[in-house]
């Protein structure tokens, strides 16, 4: 079964088009690519990976569609396009004509009321357009708002959400107050949760693998491993660690699984959720 690197990022660094890349972020203050990922990717097994949005903008989704296209291994693109738009039915039928567009997100956890956005009739008319046409739609939002996030998921089960990095746990309050925040969630079949950006939850970047693998373990009992993918949030995690400790925390985490359902989070979910296939170009692994 293929292996997916299914959450990273690329982005050209101008301070104003990425404001949330703060002074404390030096070392995402630059320019990351496929040509830094790839020897990650190719040090981990991995065949491919799915790109996903950092800054609203179609401009943005345009470039990563353009580096995807170059590079080698199953690829993917999560992207951006204002779903509350009036003319969103007409920007979705232009971008059909790029199959490497699987799906689209909003940073919804940046918004000034996270909750009432989800709620905005804009978005609702949005989202059933998005889901009638088999987009997947990523979720970014925080603990805060894992309840107006059930509630949404609710309404919008005509295809795959996808919550990204476990809904942002607080994780001093402890993974099993996290496993009831997100019963909800959990319990709506077409939901899927992404195992990625645990690290950068820890305030400071202080994390301990022993802090973190508890919630693996409720993540693993409330999706189980058919709806759990492995994302790595590069390079976001290098604001806590390098992509190594992010793969050995997973590894770690799903050791005592079998073969068949590690496949499922190493990339059978991925390629089933987002339909992922290998590009011409051949795998990006050298296995």
């Amino acid at each position: 079964m293929l292996r997916i690197d299914a959450h990273q990022h690329y982005w050209q660094y101008h301070p104003q088009r990425y404001p949330w890349i703060s002074e404390q972020m030096a070392v995402l203050q630059q320019d990351f690519g496929p040509a830094q990922l790839a020897p990650l990717l190719q040090r981990h097994g991995f065949d491919g990976a799915l790109v996903v949005q950092a800054r609203h903008g179609e401009q943005e989704t345009q470039a990563l569609l353009a580096q995807v296209q170059q590079s080698r291994g199953v690829c993917g693109v999560v992207g951006w396009l204002d779903i509350t738009a009036p003319q969103l039915s007409q920007r979705l039928d232009e971008w059909r004509q790029q199959p490497l567009l699987r799906g689209l997100r909003h940073m919804v956890q940046d918004e000034p009321q996270p909750d009432a956005w989800l709620a905005r009739p804009e978005v609702r008319r949005g989202m059933q357009m998005l889901q009638r046409q088999g987009y997947v739609y990523d979720m970014l939002v925080t603990h805060r708002h894992l309840t107006a996030a059930a509630q949404f998921a609710a309404e919008h089960d005509d295809y795959w959400l996808v919550l990204d990095h476990l809904g942002k746990p607080d994780i001093a309050l402890g993974a099993k107050h996290w496993a009831q925040q997100i019963k909800p969630l959990a319990a709506l079949g077409h939901v899927v949760c992404k195992l990625s950006g645990l690290i950068t939850e820890v305030p400071g970047g202080r994390w301990q693998a022993s802090q973190l693998l508890p919630f693996f373990d409720a993540a693993l009992e409330a999706f189980g491993p058919q709806r759990l993918m492995f994302g790595s949030d590069w390079p976001v995690c290098l604001l806590a660690g390098d992509y190594g400790q992010v793969y050995q925390l997973s590894e770690q985490a799903i050791a005592t699984l079998s073969p068949s359902q590690q496949a499922e989070i190493w990339g059978g979910t991925a390629c089933r959720i987002y339909g992922l296939t290998e590009s011409g170009y051949g795998s990006v692994s050298e296995r």
